[in-house]
């Protein structure tokens, strides 16, 4: 039985025990995802401040706009994982647990004993995942890695930003795709479970999960020649396809996948059906190759127009196109309001408005709140004096 009790589970996920010893934003982002299918998820924090991403800011109501974003519905608990009390009861929570995930620093990982491989080793049935920035082995194991770091280390920002001045992606790509793959690795080794009855140690690196999401540009720059160009908020080889200026301020950003698209925007649209067969512009290739012409004939005409006739003719042709939108506005986009998307999640600072978990389902979902540091201290070792350790080894 799990901390939070057979009668308060919600989802999929329910009775599923997981240790979190995390910080920061990987490991976080991919146990809240479990959290949101009903994982009873125990976030072990450091003593006193608890997890570092708790100070990042203070923008919610007071609190870390990072730190709300990723630990809703879990439980925390502080220990000090130095002191032999702390890691008696890591080793508690640990021996209770279906799924371990942490995000130490490798060489406080292993002397701990809890990376994946040790904790494995030692729980057949457990599932064990680490999420460091470079994984085991080789000459980077124990740097340190940040997001931006790995951004820069992976070629991401190479190929972001303009020509003029390369950039970083405006959220923390690098620990969302980390997140990703320990969350999706984690619910395929439980589903592995299932059938085996064994669990399994996982591994998963900052730089491999980012790299993976590189796969396009790295083989366009290595079989190609050249890395894709920075091209700001442009698609850097599918031409046209990025932003344009209206007449009345407003900007359009429009995307044109093929040659009928093509065409239509260019004798619908723009009324200058003589572009469809100008050898500059047939085919994706020549277009891209002929970006600066082929944006000044765009623009040409959208410059012309107020943003609601803009639209009326992309609507008519059949482009695809939105206005850019700034986070206030997308916070009141209609799609989200028509489709109810927005929770009331709880905080210690009081109610705040998030998304939903963006897979619709129909399953229950757990109630969904923010810890404070240590406010399920008493509840977790009260749990842990009232269950035995060898009820893992029957989930």
């Amino acid at each position: 039985m799990s901390p939070q009790g057979h009668a308060e589970a919600h989802g999929p996920l329910a009775g599923i025990v997981v240790v979190a010893v995390e910080q920061a934003v990987a490991a976080p982002f991919a146990t809240r995802q479990l959290a949101d299918l009903g994982a009873d998820v125990i976030k072990v924090e450091r003593t006193g401040d608890g997890d570092f991403a708790r100070g990042y800011d203070a923008t919610v109501r007071g609190q870390s706009s990072h730190f709300v974003w990723l630990n809703r519905g879990k439980r925390s608990i502080t220990l000090d994982v130095k002191a032999d009390e702390g890691r008696r009861t890591l080793g508690e929570l640990i021996a209770r647990a279906d799924v371990v995930v942490q995000n130490l620093a490798p060489a406080a990982a292993r002397r701990l004993g809890i990376d994946a491989h040790t904790l494995a080793a030692g729980h057949p049935r457990l599932v064990a995942c680490d999420v460091s920035g470079y994984g085991a082995g080789g000459p980077y194991s124990d740097s340190k890695a940040y997001d931006l770091l790995i951004q820069c280390d992976a070629g991401l920002v190479s190929i972001t930003g303009t020509p003029d001045e390369p950039a970083k992606a405006g959220i923390s790509i690098a620990d969302i795709a980390a997140g990703m793959y320990a969350y999706t690795g984690i619910l395929t080794a439980l589903y592995e479970r299932e059938r085996t009855g064994r669990g399994r140690a996982l591994e998963v690196s900052m730089l491999e999960a980012l790299g993976e999401w590189m796969g396009y540009p790295e083989l366009y720059a290595r079989y190609g020649g050249t890395a894709p160009r920075r091209a700001g908020a442009a698609h850097a080889t599918i031409a046209p396809y990025g932003p344009v200026a209206t007449a009345s301020g407003h900007v359009i950003t429009i995307g044109v996948q093929n040659e009928r698209e093509w065409a239509a925007l260019c004798t619908d649209v723009l009324e200058r059906p003589g572009l469809v067969e100008d050898p500059r512009f047939r085919g994706n290739a020549a277009r891209a190759a002929h970006r600066a012409e082929l944006d000044e004939a765009i623009e040409g005409v959208l410059a012309g127009l107020d943003v609601t006739e803009a639209e009326r003719r992309l609507d008519a042709a059949g482009i695809a196109h939105v206005r850019r939108r700034s986070l206030e506005e997308f916070a009141r986009h209609p799609q989200l309001q028509a489709r109810n998307r927005w929770m009331t999640v709880g905080t210690p600072q009081g109610d705040i408005e998030m998304l939903r978990p963006p897979v619709t389902a129909g399953w229950p979902s757990p109630p969904a709140r923010v810890p404070a540091v240590g406010e399920h201290d008493d509840e977790v070792r009260a749990w842990l004096r009232t269950t035995d350790a060898r009820e893992a080894d029957h989930r």
